[in-house]
């Protein structure tokens, strides 16, 4: 099988990687994301040593933080957009990496890319339409709908979508620089530490504040099923790995959907409807490698 080249480029740091696939991951590096001149730098470095220890590369595949430029015929392919990360703010990055090691580039979303992997080796394998969240730092969502993933105007920035925020129940504005109490406003990892003032993780499992986050997810994934249709929702990111978090919110989204979508994925079999990535946290990685298969055929 052909060597592909995968780069998960997240808001801290870029995850590396050269193989095949699950079971043949030949080298990985994580690099912090810092100026895009030391960042790619670094990045490139690694893919060239990598070349001269393992051979070519049929392609790399790259699945981005957002908001990025994804439209295939667009002058602006692979490159980041109006970022939140200023210093990354109209960069091109799929065509460095195409110019600098010269194979072929896969471009898409962080979130898009991990659903992929999910797709071809995990949680989702056999599905037509369905989405992935993640739940980290910030909260981004993407998926497939016939078989692809969701592109159309630009990318979907599921994050961003605006939820009821009842300031008697929960008094904090949210931290949204773009629009204050979105679903990443109020439900993000750094909405969490922002709140109450320390992160997620130290906070113990009876805490209100899990409560208050099953509440916000559910409503934020009532809204994509009725939306969207998917067959199944996958959720990854550190803020999931509070375990306790998915029982929660699966309660709240039969609740919130009171039986409206009365199909028994949701009504008698939800455990398996909202589930975490069998990936785990080699999803986006290995959707890169997806990405790269597609950009080498």
């Amino acid at each position: 099988m052909a060597l592909l080249g995968g780069i998960e480029a997240g808001g801290t740091k870029f995850v590396c990687a050269v193989g095949t696939g699950p079971d043949d991951i030949r080298a990985t590096a994580r690099i912090p994301t810092t100026t895009p001149q030391e960042t790619l730098a670094q990045v490139i470095s690694f893919f060239r040593q990598q070349t001269e220890k393992e051979g070519d590369m049929a392609a790399i595949g790259i699945g981005a933080f957002g908001p990025v430029d994804v439209r295939t015929h667009s002058n602006t392919f692979g490159w980041f957009l109006d970022t939140p990360k200023p210093a990354w703010q109209q960069i091109d990055f799929a065509g460095v990496i195409k110019r600098e090691l010269k194979v072929p580039v896969g471009f898409d979303t962080d979130v898009n890319a991990a659903a992929l992997g999910e797709h071809q080796w995990g949680n989702a394998q056999g599905l037509e339409t369905f989405i992935y969240l993640t739940v980290g730092t910030g909260i981004g969502g993407g998926g497939l709908v016939g078989g692809k993933p969701i592109h159309g105007l630009l990318h979907p920035e599921m994050g961003h979508i605006l939820i009821p925020h009842d300031l008697s129940v929960d008094p904090f504005l949210g931290c949204c620089p773009f629009h204050q109490d979105c679903l990443e406003g109020l439900a993000s990892g750094f909405a969490i530490e922002q709140r109450w003032q320390q992160k997620g993780a130290s906070l113990p499992d009876d805490h209100p504040a899990w409560a208050l986050e099953a509440n916000y997810l559910a409503t934020g994934l009532v809204n994509f099923i009725l939306m969207l249709s998917p067959e199944r929702i996958v959720i990854g990111g550190g803020v999931m790995e509070q375990k306790q978090l998915f029982s929660q919110v699966r309660e709240q989204v039969r609740k919130k959907l009171n039986d409206y979508i009365n199909v028994p994925q949701i009504t008698d079999n939800i455990a398996d409807y909202i589930v975490p990535p069998k990936l785990g946290g080699q999803a986006g990685i290995l959707g890169a490698f997806v990405l790269a298969q597609q950009a080498a055929s």
